[in-house]
């Protein structure tokens, strides 16, 4: 896994890797990763069995926890430089798309790319892609701008998770590489037993969001 986030950084910008069995983090002090999250998935198989909201019934003392970067991080930035996010508009959870863009595989972790999705005015796309490509940490600048059927994205109105979110007439649609990669590999690859967070139930840390900007 952790050759697959080195490998794939766009969508997998790690922030910390625990030890085995560990469930604690300097990113969060006293926290814990089993109990600490909104939900949870727990996977067998690649096949999901369960969303717990604690899952310490399912830790074991082998288990690793990879702490990946989140674009809702850099969202502050983007409010702060006037690009509307319309899916907090809406009260919604952003929308996510499986692409046809395969990560680098790594041994028999493999799986294609899952890329999050803003609607962005024309006068403030410049904006949108200067002010995420100062937080590399937590996905940096989008990854494609446009047309969706240049990632092989069918229709914006069915996400594979998240909500769909309503865009204005002259809005352009704008991709981020996404946290759920791992989890679109996890089905892809199949591995015998892993947890995840649930898309948009991240776990939230102390740090600040202001610390991972570059610039």
């Amino acid at each position: 896994m952790l050759l697959f986030c080195q490998r794939n950084p766009k969508p997998c910008p790690v922030l910390d890797v625990t030890d085995a069995g560990s469930w604690t983090t300097p990113l969060a002090p006293g926290a814990d990763l089993r109990t600490d999250l909104p939900r949870y998935r727990v996977w067998e198989h690649g096949e999901l069995v369960d969303e717990p909201t604690d899952v310490r019934a399912h830790w074991r003392d082998d288990l690793v926890t990879f702490l990946i970067g989140c674009s809702f991080t850099f969202e502050w930035s983007l409010a702060a430089a006037g690009v509307p996010l319309r899916h907090i508009e809406q009260g919604r959870n952003v929308s996510m798309y499986v692409t046809d863009r395969p990560c680098r595989p790594a041994g028999r972790l493999k799986g294609p790319m899952v890329v999050s999705m803003r609607p962005v005015p024309p006068a403030r796309l410049a904006a949108a892609i200067r002010e995420s490509s100062l937080l590399p940490a937590v996905h940096g600048s989008p990854v494609h701008c446009g047309d969706p059927g240049g990632l092989g994205i069918a229709d914006l109105g069915k996400p594979d998770f998240g909500d769909p979110v309503d865009a204005e007439p002259d809005d352009i649609p704008v991709f981020w590489a996404c946290g759920v990669t791992p989890q679109a590999a996890v089905m892809a690859s199949r591995p015998p037993f892993a947890l995840t967070h649930a898309p948009g139930h991240m776990f939230l840390t102390d740090a600040r969001d202001e610390q991972y900007r570059v610039a």
